[in-house]
């Protein structure tokens, strides 16, 4: 199981990861109506699928609690370059080696022996950007 969080609905801001239908989002716009005669404040929040690119709406009452991923930022190096845009890399902390996607703006650049920044979201590992 991943790790996650609970956050307030009321504390988000804009570029906040939350997590709506089992998919890590980012936040891309908030608003928040007015408290109803019976009612409570509802926040209306569009976010982006970290992963698949997905938009996705949520709305809730502004006192709930909403999941969070835990983003773990981590180093790795390139090991090789298999076909199909996929990378061999070994983790720099833990020396633990396995196989990733290339994402398309790197698929140019990297080459073997290269550091790279990836990140762990809800357990899929995502190659991110080159370290210099």
């Amino acid at each position: 199981m991943y790790e996650k969080k609970l956050v307030d609905v009321g504390g988000l801001k804009k570029g906040d990861t939350i997590i709506i239908d089992d998919a890590a989002c980012k936040v891309t716009d908030l608003s928040v109506s007015r408290p109803g005669k019976h009612g409570h404040a509802k926040v209306n929040m569009m976010a982006v699928g970290l992963l698949d690119g997905k938009k996705r709406n949520l709305v809730l009452p502004g006192h709930d609690k909403v999941e969070a991923p835990i983003i773990e930022k981590k180093n790795a190096q390139i090991l090789s370059i298999l076909p199909g845009n996929k990378a061999n890399v070994m983790d720099s902390a833990t020396y633990e080696t396995f196989e990733m996607d290339i994402p398309e703006e790197l698929q140019a650049e990297l080459k073997e022996g290269m550091e790279v920044l990836y990140w762990e979201i809800m357990g899929t590992k995502v190659m991110k950007q080159i370290k210099s």
